[in-house]
């Protein structure tokens, strides 16, 4: 008799595609939260083989802060027009002018808390009762909290001691009205599992990933890049440097660091011997210890 065994790469797979088809059975309008980083594209992908050969049966939403990557919004928008897939992008730009919240202002001013409610004006706007994001539990202490089913409370708050049991992967979306879920198959995958995913299926990713020379300052330990978003303090330098970018967010918070990796085997071998997580080079993770956890109680993906 052949034995049958599944490598820790596909039962990751087969664990995200039960929860993703869990989604569409569940609930009645998710969305897939989408911003053009790594874990997006690979839970975009995911989603891909669980309904394939139909086509994905999520609306797919981006939060625009107006302060992205270029690249990121180029990618973004080449991956949506091949999957035919509908896009719904809620813009921080629109949250202002209508008096939602209110730009910060100073050296180290960004959009990044902003972003929670554009989000939240965007799931009331379209009804979604469930969100797919793509949220890790080893990046980030608050996100190891999460559960697959993450329960949102009628204010899109969300409160970690007060979630649903998920023993032998049983999931409950039951929700009342105006409650919504945000969900994350990948949670029990690492930094490492999605690269080598990503090698092994040859998925396509921004050009941010790989080493590239950029004008950049050195700020909070971190290369930021250099952009008509960042006031230099004094005796801050724009300097050259070739580096590259292990997480995905704001142009003004994004940090980056130096490497020649410039292609998916080399990121592995980088990220294979890393000892600091992906998310060390964040500065709106920087601004307080529980900095992620308190934008996450707020509604934060």
């Amino acid at each position: 008799m052949r034995k049958y065994a599944l490598s820790h790469l596909q039962e990751l797979e087969a664990e995200a595609i039960y929860i993703l088809r869990e989604t569409a059975a569940q609930f009645e309008n998710p969305a897939i939260l989408f911003s053009g980083g790594k874990d997006s594209i690979l839970v975009t992908e995911l989603a891909r083989k669980a309904f394939y050969p139909a086509k994905i049966p999520f609306t797919f939403l981006h939060v625009d802060t107006g302060h992205n990557f270029p690249e990121t919004i180029a990618f973004r928008d080449e991956l949506m027009q091949k999957l035919g897939a509908n896009l719904v992008v809620g813009l921080v730009e629109d949250s202002i002018k209508s008096g939602s919240v209110k730009e910060e202002t100073g050296i180290d001013a960004n959009r990044n808390k902003l972003q929670t409610t554009t989000l939240l004006e965007a799931i009331e706007e379209h009804q979604f009762d469930a969100c797919i994001g793509g949220g890790r539990r080893d990046e980030e202490k608050a996100r190891a909290k999460e559960r697959f089913f993450s329960h949102r409370d009628d204010f899109g708050q969300w409160n970690p001691k007060n979630q649903r049991p998920e023993l032998w992967n049983l999931l409950n979306g039951k929700l009342n009205m105006g409650e919504n879920f945000r969900v994350f198959p990948i949670s029990n995958w690492t930094e490492l599992d999605v690269w080598q995913y990503l090698t092994l299926n040859n998925i396509a990713i921004p050009s941010l990933y790989f080493a590239h020379e950029r004008q950049v300052i050195r700020r909070q330990d971190t290369w930021i890049p250099n952009s008509e978003f960042i006031s230099l303090r004094p005796k801050e330098e724009v300097v050259t440097k070739k580096i590259r970018f292990r997480t995905l967010g704001d142009i003004t918070i994004t940090g980056g660091s130096e490497s020649e990796a410039d292609t998916l085997e080399l990121i592995l071998e980088e990220v294979a011997i890393a000892r600091q997580t992906e998310r060390g080079n964040r500065s709106d993770d920087k601004r307080s210890e529980t900095a992620m956890e308190d934008r996450k109680k707020e509604g934060y993906f």
